[in-house]
């Protein structure tokens, strides 16, 4: 089982970068992380978001467990979210995590989520998103490990 995060969007940061690889150094087998990031659209609007939605569905195999990061999805607590990947876990699913572009993506891609995650009613930026993510990956680890690095 693997973890694979489809960005739209563009490098990571350098700063970005570091934090993550503290956290991807972590992680340990089957949160194998791998990371594809793909070109925004230079389209605008629903033709950007329509474009980077096929692109995106394009790189999703029928059996892989989806969780489309949305601003208007189900806010969970840590423990939950660990819960949540367990199920997809325990079956040798694949889980694909999406971050659409600055338009978002169209509901083709909401139909295809298995769970549509929102890290908060905040908007953050695409690059801090990434870092978080791969925190909470870690921490969603360690909670199902019964590890010490999540308080309660």
């Amino acid at each position: 089982m693997t973890i694979k995060v489809l960005a739209v969007g563009k490098k990571h940061e350098s700063w970005v970068d570091e934090g993550i690889s503290r956290y991807e150094k972590r992680l340990k087998k089957p949160f194998d992380l791998s990371w594809q990031l793909l070109s925004h659209s230079s389209r605008e609007n629903d033709a950007a978001r329509t474009e980077e939605s096929a692109r995106i569905l394009g790189k999703i195999d029928d059996r892989d467990f989806v969780v489309l990061l949305d601003e208007r999805g189900k806010n969970v607590d840590s423990p939950t979210l660990a819960n949540t990947l367990r199920t997809p876990i325990d079956s040798s699913r694949n889980v694909v995590i999406i971050i659409g572009g600055a338009y978002g993506v169209d509901p083709t891609v909401h139909a295809r989520a298995n769970f549509t995650w929102s890290l908060s009613k905040l908007v953050f930026p695409h690059q801090l998103v990434r870092l978080i993510l791969t925190e909470q990956l870690y921490r969603a680890q360690d909670i199902l490990a019964g590890g010490k690095y999540h308080h309660v």
